[in-house]
């Protein structure tokens, strides 16, 4: 007779191994009546965050909107893909596995500096194989060729256009920006206090000073950075020398203003901007060719973007 601790062990491992297998099988969405199951949706950002972490490994902050963006239009993105290869075979359509191969080698060169070993060991940190990445590129390979054969025509950049991009965009051609701030760090983890608490704290701050309570006093008192001493004052800082997520917070207020709570790595921050030295930016002339081919691809994708629309209403779509 099977004793009583076996009997429990094997109701566990089979309560494990059916509950692991309803994660793998659970449908995410369904595109004509192909499946797109959970465990695909989760291989497909995977290999994504690899690339994102590698790619942004200096900036904590942006790897994390990096992989939310990533992660909320997940199934939208598989669902646009199921559609796009519908349409690739109705054209007969085939893909060379050179053009896999130059994508890919584009990963390795521009997000891996060349490395092909890091490229796969970063693959092999997410539990991908390469012949899983290759199936993945493959999809998406077909995916911007079926955008790109529906890119449609639309006129060049005029003068206007260029001039009212360059205006609204000066900010990230600019060069030799300086900066002067003071901030407000609150640690994650402190004591008993869950990063909930700690980020409520933060809030609860930063509306003080909004209301009026004075930076330099509040951060003295409850700031713990190396610059709390100072009321949170910071010596004036090129902008390229600041953390990126702290100079874009930063550079984006206006003199005296308070920038919402920053959650970056271990800490919560609130940044004032108490002054600004603005750099130089280039000649609109000099920007010119790059702004029309940005100007253009906008164009372009806004024309792919309504003919996904309208290929999507000839497909049953159910999303679960």
């Amino acid at each position: 007779m099977i004793s009583l601790r076996l009997s429990l062990l094997i109701l566990f491992a089979a309560t494990a191994c059916s509950s692991a297998l309803a994660q793998r099988f659970t449908i995410a969405a369904v595109v004509d009546g192909i499946p797109i199951s959970s465990s695909e949706v989760e291989e497909t950002i995977k290999a994504q965050e690899q690339v994102i972490q590698f790619q942004h490994r200096n900036d904590p902050a942006r790897i994390k909107k990096e992989i939310a963006i990533l992660r909320q239009g997940a199934i939208e993105t598989l669902i646009e893909r199921e559609i796009l290869l519908a349409e690739f075979r109705k054209i007969g359509g085939v893909i060379k596995a050179q053009y896999v191969d130059d994508d890919i080698n584009g990963i390795i060169r521009e997000s891996f500096k060349g490395n092909r070993d890091a490229f796969v060991d970063e693959l092999t940190k997410s539990g991908m194989t390469v012949k899983k990445f290759r199936e993945l590129r493959e999809k998406m390979v077909i995916m911007n060729v079926m955008r790109a054969r529906n890119s449609g025509e639309h006129p060049p950049a005029t003068p206007r256009e260029v001039q009212d991009y360059y205006d609204k965009n000066v900010d990230k051609w600019r060069e030799g920006d300086q900066i002067k701030i003071s901030t407000i760090t609150i640690p994650k983890f402190a004591g008993d206090k869950t990063p909930e608490q700690q980020q409520k704290f933060t809030q609860e701050l930063r509306t003080r000073i909004v209301q009026g309570a004075d930076f330099a006093k509040v951060a003295k008192t409850n700031s713990q950075d190396s610059h709390a001493e100072n009321g949170g004052s910071w010596e004036w800082m090129s902008k390229t020398d600041l953390m990126p997520a702290i100079a874009d917070a930063a550079m984006e207020l206006k003199t005296g203003g308070i920038s919402p709570v920053l959650d970056l790595e271990s800490n919560f921050i609130i940044v004032s901007c108490d002054a600004k030295k603005l750099g130089v930016a280039p000649d609109i002339e000099k920007l010119r060719p790059e702004i029309e081919k940005m100007i253009n691809q906008e164009k372009s994708k806004s024309n792919i973007d309504k003919w996904v629309e309208t290929v999507r209403k000839k497909h049953v779509i159910k999303r679960y």
